[in-house]
């Protein structure tokens, strides 16, 4: 209803109202409209009546189809489904959607697509050089940081592991886990590994990956620059230019498949992998790693002090061989 509707309408709540003493003439001056346009108004009232029962009935066949098949529908699923009645019905969209907003009737609006908005908002020109070229274990403790997602099935479902590995020590020094795929939860990986060893990082540091959508993310390149990190990547599609990752990836699903299979919820999972990573990190011992934890080779390599009283220790730190 537009205004000057509004103001004929009042204008005869008031005229009809038996204490007003106002004539029409000065009614339709106070609220600035012709008298004229008044009478013709009480005029049309009979068409009006018409077009509101006429709205109303159009609205009711709208509302039978709007949850139809448990699903609420917008304005073009309401006219697919119309025409697809036993008697097919053919109602104007504009006219759909103008009783849809008369008489308040909505739909959910449709998210964008994660994925698809990663790619628009995050998409990088070109793909950061392999500054690692399988050099895993050349440059010592907190230089090739490697990192990847890997899914976890449970319950139907899938969540999802970022993690950071140190190629030299095997640590997993950062890790979250999500129950989306979208890009945040690989920052929150790298804001982590600052937060908990950012002392420990400098300059020749570099975070490793896959060409994935997430790490070709300007998001993800701003942020290892913000960081002072040098980002590099493998080749495409070469799963060993990775391979101490994939391998931890390996080795993780190995053991926790059994307890993965139990997980009814993602608090479920996130327990799990937090239980993991505890042991991984501490206590699952590596025969490449002098025969220690991550962590133990780890203050073996910066102190070289090492924790075991056993004969033939060895006196300074290095990989025995490449079996874990």
């Amino acid at each position: 209803m537009n205004d000057t509707s509004c103001h004929f309408e009042l204008i005869e709540q008031i005229h009809k109202n038996s204490h007003n003493k106002l004539p029409i003439s000065e009614l339709c001056a106070m609220a600035g409209v012709s008298r004229s346009g008044y009478y013709a108004w009480l005029k049309a009232a009979p068409s009006r009546a018409a077009k509101e029962e006429q709205d109303r009935k159009d609205f009711d066949l709208i509302l039978s189809v709007y949850k139809k098949n448990g699903y609420s529908k917008g304005a073009r699923g309401i006219y697919m489904t119309l025409l697809h009645m036993d008697e097919p019905v053919v109602m104007n969209l504009k006219k759909i959607r103008r009783l849809m907003r008369k008489y308040n009737l909505t739909c959910p609006i449709r998210s964008p697509n994660p994925n698809r908005q990663s790619a628009k908002d995050f998409k990088l020109s070109a793909v950061a050089d392999n500054l690692v070229k399988r050099r895993f274990e050349d440059f010592g403790p907190r230089v090739i940081l490697l990192t990847d997602i890997s899914y976890l099935p449970y319950n139907g479902a899938f969540s999802y592991l970022s993690t950071i590995l140190d190629a030299y020590t095997k640590q997993i020094l950062a890790y979250v886990v999500s129950d989306s795929l979208e890009e945040d939860f690989v920052l929150e990986t790298v804001e982590n590994l600052v937060r908990d060893h950012g002392i420990s990082l400098n300059a020749q540091t570099i975070i490793h990956s896959d060409q994935g959508v997430h790490y070709t993310a300007r998001m993800f390149s701003d942020i290892l620059r913000s960081h002072s990190l040098r980002q590099s990547m493998s080749r495409r599609g070469n799963c060993w230019d990775n391979a101490p990752q994939e391998s931890f990836f390996g080795h993780m699903k190995d053991h926790i498949r059994a307890k993965l299979n139990e997980c009814r919820t993602f608090a479920d999972v996130k327990a799990v992998i937090d239980d993991y990573m505890d042991y991984y990190n501490n206590d699952r011992y590596q025969w490449n790693l002098a025969k220690l934890s991550p962590n133990e080779f780890y203050s073996f390599v910066t102190t070289g002090i090492y924790p075991l009283k056993v004969p033939n220790a060895p006196v300074t730190p290095g990989h025995s061989d490449r079996k874990q």
